[in-house]
């Protein structure tokens, strides 16, 4: 029997230039440099990886640090794209999303020691809507822009579970432990409490768990556990009158991928269903939303970020706040993955798919974040 899950009104959040006083420390330069690793070392005494190790955020990534890179040289042809009457949007869209993040952040220091100006503050004086909106959310660090958009989904009227879901699903445990610790630098509040004040039932409750950060992250798998977890999942929902959530929760949320690609195997036998249609077929609304992300992010998280770009684009209008969000957050990370599974899924690239959706500066620059058409 399915669940029924009260949705909560939606309405897209994104970033906006009023909102500019609300940001000081996410945007400032003292904390530019860090990467997760260092986040997670200062905040909660994580051992820091070497510097091998923690310069790029992924290896699959369309943006790359950029060969001959020269901090003054990109804030003189900064300075220059916003001197005088009228901006050199192209000058901008050929630095910034051909520079790393931490590339960005020494930009970011070098225009403050040469100009005596924060370079966000000149940039948003200067630049309007969703082309704005990348901009900015390029020279974020990856766990400040992340909790800058849980805060978007979060405040206000409504909420945006959409969001929620996407960032909670998708990032590993020390990600969400480095997000969580910026939300509560940033804003002085508790990321858990807000979502609890915003969110409800087990639904609620799977959220809760992912912030929790507590899966296990090992590649072990034990064989005899994964078919017990598979027959108890199946005994919670598709043998029974009603379903236990509980126990969808306990296996989706803690196990490691590799034994959860194990559970789906067993379960496939045991139920005679991929458990993606179980949980259609269990449950409903937010709910169901979430358990669904979590097992297509467990299967493929290039796949479930090529679902949501197709998504934002589909049929009549754009949601730009999706496509804004995985564009800037994964272009350093699994972008190329992204384009392949879009390709392999949807049969266009997703080259084309944003050019014939957007238009103007901001096309301009979401292409080059997505890199050359294959």
């Amino acid at each position: 029997m399915k669940y029924d899950s009260t949705e909560q009104s939606r309405h897209p959040h994104i970033i906006k230039s009023s909102r500019r006083s609300e940001a000081p420390f996410l945007l400032s330069v003292g904390w530019g440099f860090l990467n997760i690793q260092t986040f997670l070392q200062i905040f909660f005494g994580f051992p820091v990886q070497s510097c091998s190790t923690m310069a790029a955020l992924g290896t699959r990534g369309t943006v790359k640090e950029a060969p001959g890179f020269n901090p003054e040289q990109d804030t003189e042809n900064l300075r220059k794209a916003m001197k005088g009457a009228g901006t050199d949007e192209a000058a901008i869209i050929s630095i910034l999303p051909h520079r790393t993040i931490a590339q960005r952040q020494q930009i970011k220091e070098a225009y403050k020691r040469a100009i005596g100006k924060e370079l966000v503050d000149e940039l948003k004086s200067e630049l309007t809507g969703n082309f704005e909106k990348v901009v900015i959310g390029l020279l974020m660090q990856a766990p400040f822009y992340d909790a800058y958009e849980l805060r978007n989904a979060i405040k206000g009227a409504g909420t945006d579970e959409a969001c929620l879901i996407e960032i909670l699903a998708s990032r590993s445990s020390s990600e969400i432990k480095a997000l969580t610790a910026a939300y509560s630098k940033e804003y002085g509040r508790n990321l858990e409490d807000d979502i609890c004040g915003d969110t409800s039932g087990m639904f609620k409750r799977v959220l809760v768990s992912l912030l929790t950060a507590g899966r296990d992250e090992s590649t072990t798998v034990d064989e005899a556990l994964a078919k017990q977890d598979a027959k108890e999942i199946y005994e919670a929902g598709e043998a029974r009158w009603g379903t236990d959530e509980v126990k969808f929760l306990t296996v989706l949320c803690v196990r490691n991928r590799n034994h959860l690609l194990k559970v789906f195997q067993e379960y496939q036998q045991i139920s005679g269903r991929d458990i993606e249609d179980s949980i259609k077929r269990e449950m409903s609304g937010c709910l169901e939303d979430v358990f669904l992300a979590i097992v297509r992010c467990i299967k493929s998280k290039p796949g479930f970020f090529a679902e949501r770009l197709h998504k934002s684009m589909k049929g009549l209008g754009t949601t730009d706040s999706i496509l804004i969000r995985v564009m800037v957050s994964r272009s350093e990370i699994d972008m190329e993955d992204i384009k392949n599974e879009f390709l392999k899924t949807y049969g266009k690239t997703l080259y084309s798919f944003i050019k014939g959706d957007t238009s103007g500066d901001y096309r301009k620059i979401l292409l080059e974040l997505c890199g050359p058409e294959k």
